[in-house]
């Protein structure tokens, strides 16, 4: 069946949660202009599954209208009810590489105290790659939450501001080997005579997984 703007507005304005979330999916296979028409009434929608995947696909047809998509996720990341549908606002605002709304992760990161925001968010600095973010990442990788810390170490390797490297060297010796293992990824990305003695530690993990990752980076 042939996929037209009019096919697949019919399945976003159904009253089936299921056919509007195919309606979504199926956005892609039409122009990012046309899509982004169809996808914003969409993003206030009842179910919230049907939003979670709306405001998901503006990370790859957002950029038809960059001033815009800004608009609508941040209104979602301050105003939806639903913690997901915020978190996937902070996405695909990481996806789009809207470094602008910096101010405003930062701000949502700081008041709240949802978990999944916060790992979103995290997440996203690494993505996003404002020099600012270096902060709040140092500040998740100092805090207690071990699933901030991983996701602090991954970003913070994405942003590739070499001072990290001195906040990552406690976590050589972790005892959870996920950390280990993200660590080597994390100073692999950042390179660096100092990064490389750290990776030759690593590379003498007692878990085989994280010893073969440290020496994929090894020169």
């Amino acid at each position: 069946m042939t996929i037209t703007p009019e096919s697949v507005k019919q399945l976003l304005y159904s009253d089936n949660f299921g056919d509007r979330i195919k309606g979504i999916n199926e956005l892609k296979k039409l122009g990012s202009a046309i899509a982004f028409s169809l996808i914003q009434p969409i993003l206030k929608d009842e179910n919230v599954r049907v939003r979670y995947a709306a405001v998901s696909q503006l990370d790859s047809i957002g950029d038809a209208n960059r001033e815009e998509s800004l608009e609508l996720l941040l209104d979602t990341l301050y105003n939806d009810p639903e913690a997901d549908v915020r978190a996937a606002a902070a996405d695909a605002i990481a996806g789009l590489k809207l470094q602008e709304a910096f101010p405003d992760l930062k701000k949502v990161y700081q008041e709240t105290n949802d978990w999944l925001i916060q790992f979103s968010i995290i997440a996203a600095l690494g993505e996003l790659g404002h020099p600012e973010g270096f902060d709040i990442l140092s500040e998740a990788l100092a805090g207690d939450n071990s699933l901030l810390q991983t996701t602090a170490i991954s970003a913070l390797g994405e942003l590739g501001d070499k001072r990290a490297i001195d906040l990552l060297l406690p976590f050589v010796n972790n005892e959870d080997w996920q950390i280990r293992h993200r660590l080597a990824q994390a100073l692999g990305k950042l390179g660096g005579d100092k990064a490389q003695e750290i990776l030759q530690k690593l590379s003498q993990d007692e878990l085989d997984i994280v010893a073969q990752e440290a020496k994929t980076y090894l020169v």
